[in-house]
């Protein structure tokens, strides 16, 4: 007997509306019991086979299970991406949204929806029916358009970092195949290229000019070409003197006045051109005998010596002996440490005149804080254009005047030549510039060897600090000169004393091939050399005013010793003197130390520096050699 159909019920009736997501709240997914327990529906079983529309209703069944029964899965997988919300709402997963999720995500009406409108019953039958015949079809196609979408979001995401990447690539490749370029075209197996020295045919000093004062300039003899060196006025450029003969001396006394003097120096005579102003005052207030190199302009000197506090007046005379302005930054040294100030800076310069700045006096002497200072240490450093320095020091109760040198620049070796013999105090100055404090070893090198003075063979000296250091009691009264060794960076000069007068000294490079030139050599004159590190020998020739002055003089410095050689001519006309080392000869310093009166009371030290006479110019090569590392 055949049984008869179950009744139908919302849940097997096919005509019956299905709920909304409106009408019932969705229950959570653990308390939902199925359908099929109270009403059991034929096709959600295995014997649904049978039923008339085949094996799609399993495969909707299963595959509305795993997508709506199983929404957290879903929600990883491509179909997430394209549902939206729906891989977390439970049953309503299931009706609504999910039977039509296939078009939703390719509609835009029904994916904004996401929920049936009213008066969709018989659209709820089509899909039914639909669902069970081509549910899976749909299902499928949506599968296959997630996964096209995808493919072509990761496609796109290559696509994006295979250009960069690619970009990237490509600008390697230009700079390989410039490199590349540059490499092929050096030629191979290309020798070093030292540069070329060429000879000087140009060259300029100022020569600072207070009080009456005489200028002398001479040029190293053997000079090929013509030429011929001008001394002028810096105040309104009159000419002073015209020379055109070089190894021969020139002099000349110049009337009192507050403006420079330059020497211009051309062709020939511009190849170690060297000029000296000096003073000499019997009486006054600025009684003494003082000397000053006649300086090339630089943008970064040093000058070393005592501070207001022990001196009267100082005077730091600044010439710009250019056509441009300069600007000037002046800092200091003392022996408490650096004087802390923003005085000193911006000092202008005008073009072709001299600009006397006192020490301690106003911003741009430094204030008020420099006149506590003892000893200084002067740099002098131009921030537009070139100066030349020179730093004049009067000292109380007519005790000299006389100028400061212009030191090296700061080194961890130092030779300090020119030490006077004779009575006096001598006072070593040492400045330390930089942040770490420095431990110098001191050697004193006189014509009977070299010692330690007083057995302080070491000198720790505080960074930023002048540190001064007696050495009369060691020398007892022998010319000398102080060879320093230094862990950090030093500068150094000394002080001398003798009667009534001063001198000041600083440390100097050793003498070129070409020599060191003193132009002026009145009065008692005479040379002081040193060999600091190996044996020496030096040719010392005298030149007057019609040329060489008897026979050239052979002089051998032993190692670690001081010579003083008195030159052959003497007398108040003044004479030139040429110092060149021999071929062979070990490092040479040299000073020039000239006195008067009686048991020479006055008294004047003049450093020798080497003689410019060429110029080294770099290695010029094809531009390309910039790209070879």
């Amino acid at each position: 007997m055949t049984k008869p159909p179950d009744p139908p019920t919302p849940d097997n009736d096919p005509t019956e509306p299905r709920e909304t997501p409106e009408e019932h709240e969705p229950r959570p997914r653990e308390e939902a019991q199925p359908p099929a327990e109270t009403t059991p529906r034929p096709e959600t079983t295995p014997q649904a086979e049978t039923t008339p529309r085949g094996e799609a209703v399993p495969r909707r069944e299963a595959d509305l299970r795993d997508e709506a029964g199983s929404r957290g899965e879903a929600g990883s997988r491509g179909e997430a991406g394209l549902r939206g919300e729906a891989g977390s709402r439970g049953e309503a997963g299931l009706r609504g949204e999910a039977g039509s999720r296939g078009e939703a995500g390719l509609r835009d009406e029904a994916g904004l929806r996401g929920e049936a409108e009213p008066g969709s019953e018989s659209k709820a039958e089509e899909e039914e029916e639909a669902g069970a015949a081509g549910g899976g079809v749909a299902d499928r196609s949506l599968r296959e358009r997630a996964e096209v979408w995808g493919r072509r979001l990761v496609a796109l995401a290559v696509r994006v970092l295979r250009y960069r990447y690619l970009t990237a690539a490509l600008f390697l490749l230009a700079a390989l195949a410039l490199y590349g370029v540059a490499a092929l075209s050096r030629p191979s197996g290309e020798p070093a290229v030292a540069g070329t020295r060429v000879p000087v045919t140009t060259a300029v000093l100022a020569c600072p000019a207070p009080g009456d004062g005489r200028v002398s300039v001479l040029t190293p003899p053997g000079s090929a070409g013509g030429g011929r060196a001008e001394v002028s006025a810096m105040a309104d450029g009159a000419a002073v003197a015209s020379i055109t003969r070089p190894g021969t001396p020139w002099s000349q006394d110049l009337e009192k006045g507050p403006g420079a003097y330059a020497v211009r120096g051309q062709g020939a005579l511009a190849a170690g051109l060297q000029a000296e102003r000096t003073t000499y005052d019997g009486k006054g207030d600025d009684r003494g005998l003082a000397a000053t190199r006649c300086a090339a302009p630089g943008t970064d000197l040093w000058l070393v010596g005592p501070g207001p506090l022990d001196a009267e007046r100082i005077d730091l005379h600044l010439t710009n002996v250019d056509a441009q302005p300069a600007t000037v930054d002046l800092t200091a040294l003392s022996g408490e440490g650096p004087l802390d100030t923003a005085d000193g800076r911006g000092t202008p310069v005008d073009p072709n005149t001299t600009k006397v700045v006192r020490l301690g006096d106003g911003p741009e002497g430094l204030g008020e804080i420099v006149k506590t200072a003892q000893v200084v240490a002067l740099r002098v450093r131009a921030t537009t254009g070139r100066v030349a320095a020179a730093v004049r020091v009067r000292m109380a109760d007519g005790k000299g005047e006389d100028w400061l040198p212009v030191a090296g620049a700061p080194a961890t070796s130092l030779a300090v030549p020119g030490v006077p013999g004779g009575p006096g105090g001598r006072r070593l100055l040492v400045a330390v510039p930089g942040q770490d404090d420095a431990r110098i070893k001191v050697q004193v090198l006189t014509a009977a060897g070299a010692f330690a003075p007083e057995g302080q063979d070491t000198l720790d000296a505080p960074a930023g600090t002048v540190t001064p250091l007696v050495l009369e009691r060691a020398l007892s009264g022998k010319a000398a000169a102080v060879r320093l060794v230094s862990t950090r960076p030093i500068v150094a000069g000394f002080t001398a004393e003798r009667g009534d007068d001063v001198g000041y000294g600083a440390a100097t490079p050793p003498l070129a091939d070409a020599g060191g030139v003193v132009a002026d050599n009145r009065f008692e004159s005479s040379v002081l050399l040193t060999a600091p590190e190996g044996a020496a020998a030096v040719r010392v020739t005298t030149v007057g005013g019609r040329g060489a002055a008897g026979s050239p003089r052979q002089v051998r410095i032993a190692a670690g010793r001081t010579v003083e050689v008195e030159p052959a001519a003497a007398g108040d006309e003044g004479f030139g003197v040429l110092i060149v080392p021999l071929p062979g000869s070990g490092p040479v310093h040299a000073a020039r130390v000239m006195e008067t009166g009686r048991d020479g009371r006055l008294f004047t030290v003049l450093p020798v520096v080497p003689a410019v006479t060429t110029l080294l110019l770099p290695p010029v090569a094809d531009s390309q050699r910039a790209l070879i590392p």
